[in-house]
């Protein structure tokens, strides 16, 4: 009997998908994308600019059996379901497998669902519908844009500078970095000082003379601000106020991104990866079941079913004082929000319960993601903040201490969330309105340039500007990197001297369309692509209009960079020779190439062969040798006919009791085989 097909993204979700479902359904999975555009026609960009900017799409190398497999298993079904993931991506390869396993619109349906779980993948069929070709459209002119920009601007820099490549996100987040880079080689020092009383269970800080904001320049003026304080502080005021400090929001990618970084010392790659395993599924003894809500996203929304369920959960183990208020986004959602924030998918799946199925890196994901979407369903903390001011011969200063009253969210949340709490005396309970103290701080400072981006300090800017997209981020930090354009030195990004000369010529020559202002205008009009309020190819025509003429004009008129010359003088024509690069790295040869075709042979470097002692078996020498991890070890040199090998150095003795080598290890001679140490 047939069975419904049901196509999936991921291999890793195919079984636990098929077991939800029962015997009625056969799951399978494209792995990825089946097709992409060909590297033919016009500049190989595989686009017919010419014709309305008409794709030509071919099958992924290596896909072909994974294609035939999955044509054969849709000619056999009652009907398919394409169910890859829940976003743009997701959507284009959904329309790519209809049509090529050339699918009419009764025999398959299109199901999404947000999450992993049996009760989310069987309700996605209630729901099912058929391909957005909107969105659609709106992926496919983004993989044109990212294939126009990618292919042209490279081969420009490939063929002037010394960069491997450019796109339309990669080069404004470079020119991000290498514009903090020039603030930071501009940035001239200025000195200025602070004054602190000091009171024996807390500090002021002079921030007034009279009614006017002081600023202290330098050490005279600190020193006769110093003569002009007596010993005497006069409690000038006292106020204390009411403060509900909310929680944040549940997870976006980019801000689960920046926390694991800053929390967790993952790099963004790192976290997405983790993330996609959390998401597809983990056998949980029970069952196999994701753990988290689809980790692509750029939504704070949550489901009913999830608020109501928390809801049950907070008001049980921590009572019902401690429920709160669902959180609003404050900007205006995309296309995007179809999806939720990133969230546990059953908040009754605690890190602790899950802790034995998870390794180390995924438990701390998963912690970070479980408390975050809790306690942000929770009520704020209530606080009371105290400002004292002081005065002393007209000079003001100020102290203030905040103090919980009430923890609310912080109940969950106080150990991933730094305290700033300090709390003040009760100046009500003194006797005297003067304090009395003559203990001051007097401290030099000076400011300090713009800090470097790290890599979250890079991704929440290209968010809060409008660069990129949820899926985008952790590829862009990879790429600056790869590329040699950027180099991470205490988890810093600094441009890298091929990274400032491209951007540069970038800048030089586009800097109309690789920009914050352009980029950011670019998503939007992907999202509005995707909302039917901008057509796809009018975008790409008006693009390349303007785009094309100014890559010529480059080709035409950017500067070449002049090969390095290593001072060594062709032996075929006597011209320099000079250090190029190819596809496997740099290489010497002739620089009057294409006349002369000269290439330096490399020397292989002679290994040095470290002798240790001989091998009792065979006589032959113990030499010193590498894993492919680089690990040493030691082996006989008469390989592969004597296999004798040891992790620790032999001494060339033979053990009294059984014969074996023995081997330095822990300071001390010591048996390969038996317990014997000498």
């Amino acid at each position: 009997m047939s069975k419904n097909l049901v196509i999936v993204e991921s291999p890793a979700k195919s079984k636990t998908i098929e077991k939800y479902l029962g015997s009625d359904y056969k799951v399978l999975s494209s792995k990825g994308h089946i097709r992409d555009l060909a590297t033919t026609g016009k500049f190989g960009l595989g686009v017919d600019v010419e014709n309305g900017f008409t794709p030509n799409y071919v099958e992924i190398k290596g896909k072909k059996k994974d294609i035939t497999m999955l044509k054969n298993e849709a000619k056999k079904a009652k009907k398919v379901y394409l169910a890859t993931d829940p976003d743009r991506e997701g959507e284009a390869i959904s329309w790519h497998l209809k049509d090529e396993l050339g699918l009419k619109d009764d025999e398959y349906d299109r199901i999404v669902f947000n999450e992993i779980t049996k009760g989310a993948v069987t309700s996605s069929f209630d729901h099912a519908r058929k391909i957005d070709d909107l969105m659609v459209r709106s992926q496919e002119t983004r993989r044109i844009l990212d294939r126009i920009i990618g292919f042209r601007l490279s081969k420009l820099m490939q063929s002037k500078t010394g960069g491997k490549s450019a796109g339309r996100v990669q080069s404004v987040a470079l020119k991000l970095i290498c514009d903090r880079e020039d603030e930071i080689n501009k940035f001239v020092s200025e000195e200025y000082w602070t004054i602190d009383a000091l009171f024996p269970s807390f500090s002021a800080s002079l921030f007034k003379y009279k009614d006017k904001k002081i600023e202290i320049k330098d050490e005279l003026e600190a020193k006769k601000i110093e003569k002009e304080l007596s010993n005497s502080y006069k409690i000038e005021s006292s106020e204390e106020k009411d403060k509900n400090k909310q929680s944040k929001p549940p997870y976006i990618t980019s801000t689960m991104e920046q926390e694991a970084i800053s929390k967790l010392n993952f790099s963004s790659k790192k976290t997405m990866t983790i993330a996609q395993k959390l998401y597809e599924g983990i056998n949980i003894g029970t069952e196999t079941v994701g753990l988290i809500t689809y980790m692509r996203t750029d939504s704070i929304r949550l489901s009913n079913d999830f608020v109501s369920s928390c809801y049950k959960y907070i008001e049980t183990e921590y009572g019902k004082e401690y429920v709160g208020p669902v959180k609003k986004s404050k900007k205006t959602e995309n296309i995007q929000d179809a999806h939720e924030a990133i969230r546990p998918t059953s908040i009754l799946r605690t890190p602790a319960k899950m802790r034995e199925y998870l390794t180390n890196d995924e438990y701390k994901l998963y912690n970070l993601i479980y408390f975050r979407a809790l306690a942000s369903l929770m009520a704020p903390a209530k606080q009371k903040v105290t400002t004292i001011i002081l005065d002393n011969n007209d000079y003001k200063f100020k102290a203030t201490g905040t103090v919980t009253v009430f923890d609310g969210y912080l109940k969950v949340y106080s150990d991933l969330e730094k305290s700033e709490d300090k709390e003040l005396p009760n100046i009500a309970s003194y006797k005297s309105d003067v304090l009395v103290t003559d203990k001051l701080d007097i401290k030099q400072h000076f400011t300090e340039p713009p800090a470097r981006y790290t890599e979250a300090k890079l991704i929440k800017e290209m968010e809060d500007l409008g660069i990129g997209r949820p899926s985008t981020y952790a590829t862009t930090m990879s790429t600056i990197v790869d590329r040699g354009y950027v180099k991470l030195v205490d988890k810093h990004f600094i441009p890298t001297e091929i990274g400032i000369e491209t951007n540069t010529k970038l800048q030089e020559f586009f800097s109309d369309l690789i920009n914050v202002k352009y980029t950011a205008k670019m998503e939007e009009d992907l999202d509005n692509i995707a909302n039917g309020e901008v057509v796809w190819n009018s975008l790409l025509d008006d693009f390349y209009r303007r785009f094309e003429p100014m890559v010529e004009n480059a080709f035409d008129n950017m500067e070449k960079k002049e090969a390095e010359k290593t001072g060594e003088v062709c032996p075929d024509c006597g011209g320099d020779l000079v250090v190029r690069k190819g596809r496997y790295g740099e290489f010497v040869a002739c620089s009057n190439y294409p006349k002369c075709k000269y290439v330096k042979k490399e020397e292989k470097e002679k290994k040095e062969v470290v002798e240790v002692c001989d091998c009792i078996k065979c006589g032959h020498k113990i030499v010193e040798r590498k894993t492919k991890k680089g690990k040493v070890f030691y082996g006989c040199s008469n390989f592969p006919k004597c296999k004798e090998a040891y992790w620790d150095k032999p001494t060339g003795d033979k053990c009294p009791e059984c014969n074996s080598m023995l081997v330095e290890k822990d300071e001390k001679i010591k048996c390969s085989s038996c317990d014997y140490e000498g």
